[in-house]
């Protein structure tokens, strides 16, 4: 994390993921107004035809909703640079991207509103998920946000990207859900290794460096997703408007939980093929395959026969050119499922039936 915008290449077939970091410009925090007490009433989301007859428009206004969840959203900073996070609970813990968290144990949080920025410490983090939890040292006044179930998110539904793009305290933007269970990589960074997100929710709902860590709520205030990436156009050279990435809630709430019982991650929910790999280049210098460098003694990999010096070419049909391919195939199956993996071995291919077991904990 910087206080520069930070690219990041994502093994997707039409967009490459750009990482909105913690890191944003030094532009400084511009706060809201103070907002409202209390929990107003949420907005209306327009209403499916099929049901209602004739379309019925939107809500004229948001703010509402606005005002509800902006409360809930705070301002990290380190000494590296800015994103955002969710408040938890009561207790002062606060949910974030591994990414803005960075490598930093102390942090400064801030609400819309706040005359000064009060001090947070470092819970735990887990990078594979790119989740953190912080925790602010005086809680008081921070409010809970409310946590809806990302499970039943889909394309087409009104959301709000709350957070502190490029510094700019409390700003929200407005968009839809786009689809749902896409799996991004986040390629690894200066303080940020590489992290493969599994059923990611993708929004056209605008996502700016600083956003980070902040909260994608729908028309009725729930937060149903942490947004995390924005799409960088596959020519290069800037943001592709329109396309952001934000890391279910159902995850995020249930990884921080983790992190705040026991300080760290115990069950991952991700599945894993129980091997030490790398990326294989070919004659012509690119990618070529994943190549086994260890097995993991009892694990899928082992059980299967795999052995150091096969080339893993493609697992369930997917094509595994790379370790960032191998990462999104592993990221659409579950702990127990048994695939298909493909290997090449003394220049000839087979196919071994290879049952998945969990990614470790951190």
């Amino acid at each position: 994390m910087t206080t520069t915008q930070r690219v990041r290449r994502a093994g997707l077939a039409t967009v490459a993921a750009l990482v909105i970091g913690g890191g944003g410009f030094a532009i400084g925090a511009a706060a809201a107004e103070p907002s409202a007490s209390g929990a107003p009433a949420a907005a209306t989301a327009p209403q499916s035809p099929a049901a209602t007859g004739p379309a019925t428009p939107g809500p004229a206004s948001y703010a509402s909703v606005v005002r509800q969840v902006l409360p809930s959203v705070v301002l990290i900073r380190t000494e590296n640079g800015l994103g955002s996070g969710v408040v938890l609970d009561r207790s002062g813990n606060i949910v974030t991207n591994a990414h803005v968290a960075g490598d930093a144990t102390k942090f400064q949080v801030q609400v819309a509103g706040d005359t000064a920025p009060r001090s947070a410490k470092l819970v735990g983090t887990y990078p594979p998920d790119d989740l953190a939890v912080i925790r602010a040292d005086d809680p008081s006044g921070l409010q809970p946000a409310t946590f809806g179930d990302s499970a039943k998110v889909q394309a087409g539904d009104v959301v709000l990207a709350i957070g502190n793009p490029l510094g700019l305290s409390g700003s929200v933007t407005q968009g839809i859900i786009s689809a749902t269970d896409r799996a991004v990589t986040e390629p690894a960074t200066d303080g940020s290794p590489a992290a493969t997100l599994p059923g990611a929710i993708q929004t056209s709902a605008p996502i700016n460096p600083g956003n980070s860590g902040g909260a994608l709520v729908s028309a009725s205030g729930q937060v149903v997703g942490i947004p995390t990436l924005a799409a960088g156009s596959p020519q290069g050279g800037g943001q592709a408007q329109g396309i952001g990435f934000a890391i279910p809630s159902n995850l995020a709430r249930d990884i921080a939980a983790q992190i705040i019982d026991t300080g760290h991650v115990t069950n991952s929910h991700r599945a894993a093929i129980g091997a030490e790999v790398a990326t294989v280049l070919g004659p012509d210098g690119t990618a070529g395959g994943v190549g086994v460098v260890a097995v993991t003694s009892g694990q899928g990999a082992e059980r299967a026969g795999l052995r150091a010096g096969d080339v893993i070419t493609a697992v369930a049909g997917a094509q595994t050119t790379d370790t960032t391919a191998l990462s999104q195939a592993l990221a659409a199956a579950k702990p127990g499922d048994t695939v298909t993996v493909t290997v090449s071995r003394d220049g000839q291919e087979r196919n071994v039936q290879v049952t998945l077991g969990e990614l470790p904990g951190s």
